[in-house]
Order: structure tokens, then C-alpha cells, then sequence
């Protein structure tokens, strides 16, 4: 089976990606990695 998983960079995503994938299925992973707060905070 085939499944779509947002946020697959982060801590949820990347770990649920990786049972998925363990257990034989397609995953497509997509993320937003733009930065949303001031690095300097």
C-alpha cells in the first residue's frame, strides 16, 4: 500500500515512515523545513 506522511522529518513523522516501510508499504515523505522562528532566539 501506498501513504502519503507529512511531516516526515520530524521526531512522529520519521518514525512512522520507518514502520511503514519496515513492513513492506511505499511511503512518500514530504516536509517543510523553512525556519519559522529567528534563529537568534
Amino acid at each position: 500500500m501506498k501513504f502519503l506522511v507529512t511531516g516526515a522529518a520530524g521526531f512522529i513523522g520519521f518514525y512512522v515512515s520507518k514502520r511503514l516501510l519496515a513492513a513492506g508499504h511505499q511511503v512518500v515523505g514530504i516536509d517543510n523545513l523553512n525556519d519559522y522562528y529567528d534563529v537568534n532566539l
